[in-house]
């Protein structure tokens, strides 16, 4: 029997003391914490501790991991207003003919007619319109910056690493700890951050084991940014996030002879959305994709889940607790907070294997 608290937003709230929030990654990157979920016939106290590295011993043979290859823009950009202000500026995703989608700061210091320069240069920058959806701003950049690949050099050059805000500190590795191993499609302005703990020589021995590796693509975008509003969850909606599942994935996933795990929630929200697109059967997609995942959803695709601790009352909190429920995630977490687990991005990782799904949420046979 469904519990009404699953579907309140306010049912998704945790204390989280301010000091068990990563502010550094682990070096290596596989040795970051790892919880591993009991099996959904167990009781919570089943919950064992390791490090991500143990993922060797915890994957099987002809098991498929599927990664997220976005790799994360530079995509903060210090501008300078007409009057001199300095002012900030997050580059979110293109609108044709090198318009592009931006978070400001200070929004209400860009108007429609302001002009703006890229902070060191005499690159000029138009505001033309503000974007009610998100509350940032259309702004006009050189019009060969059509798309991620176009732009990149240009933020590689002026942009900074968009780390998010609860992390204090700004290293220069930053830059290449903020990038999955293999990250290698531009787009993203936050980092797929369950990804960040496979090193190569984590990736080399699941390989030598016989762990194949997959790649879907989801460019983290504005919802990353956005909180849930409205406590009401029937009434959700998400802001569309673009992916790219390609037909070699399918293919994978179809003569994979183990369990098909996701590497991360994007992972997840990837092959469920391209899933839903065709009525709950998985085809090759391009294109984007708002689904949400909450209490109740039947997964299609995605039997397990390597996942990083998430932001309260966010909607990868709904995702996670989709698959084993509010009660025992909210339990685990608190079980994370006494055991001094780190949490989000750079933080520890928590290892969801298909034994441990609710049997509701589970692919039908």
């Amino acid at each position: 029997m469904s519990d009404p608290r699953d579907l309140q937003l306010s049912s998704y709230d945790f204390r989280l003391p301010h000091e068990r929030i990563a502010q550094v990654p682990a070096e290596p990157r596989h040795s970051a914490r790892l919880l591993m979920v009991p099996p959904a016939t167990q009781a919570l106290e089943a919950a064992r501790h390791g490090v991500v590295w143990d993922l060797l011993e915890e994957l099987q043979p002809g098991d498929l991991l599927v990664v997220n290859d976005t790799r994360v823009l530079k995509a903060r950009l210090k501008v300078r207003r007409s009057g001199g202000g300095l002012s900030e500026l997050l580059v979110l995703e293109p609108r044709g003919e090198g318009r592009w989608l931006c978070l400001a700061r200070p929004a209400k210091r860009m108007r429609p007619g302001d002009v703006l320069t890229i902070d060191g240069t005499s690159i000029g920058l138009t505001v033309l319109a503000d974007d009610a959806a998100s509350g940032g701003r259309l702004v006009q950049f050189p019009t060969d910056c059509r798309d991620a690949e176009t732009i990149e050099t240009l933020l590689n050059q002026w942009g900074e690493v968009p780390l998010p805000p609860y992390i204090d500190r700004h290293e220069p590795d930053d830059v290449e700890r903020y990038q999955t191993r293999y990250a290698d499609r531009p787009g993203a302005v936050a980092a797929p951050t369950a990804g960040l703990h496979f090193s190569d020589e984590l990736l080399a021995g699941l390989q030598r084991k016989g762990v194949e590796l997959a790649r879907i693509t989801l460019h983290v975008g504005l919802g990353t940014f956005r909180p849930l509003e409205t406590d009401d969850l029937t009434k959700l909606e998400l802001h569309s996030e673009w992916i790219e599942v390609s037909a070699a994935v399918v293919e994978a996933i179809q003569r994979c002879r183990g369990r098909v795990i996701a590497v991360g929630t994007t992972s997840v929200r990837a092959l469920e959305g391209a899933a839903q697109h065709n009525g709950g059967v998985l085809q090759p997609f391009t294109g984007p994709v708002n689904l949400v995942i909450q209490p109740g959803y039947r997964f299609t695709v995605v039997q397990g889940l390597i996942t990083n601790f998430h932001l309260p009352k966010s909607s990868l909190l709904l995702l996670v607790s989709a698959l084993i429920g509010r009660e025992k995630l909210l339990r685990l977490y608190a079980e994370a907070v006494r055991e001094q687990y780190r949490f989000f991005s750079y933080g520890d990782a928590m290892w969801i294997a298909p034994e441990a799904v609710l049997l509701s949420a589970q692919l039908s046979p």
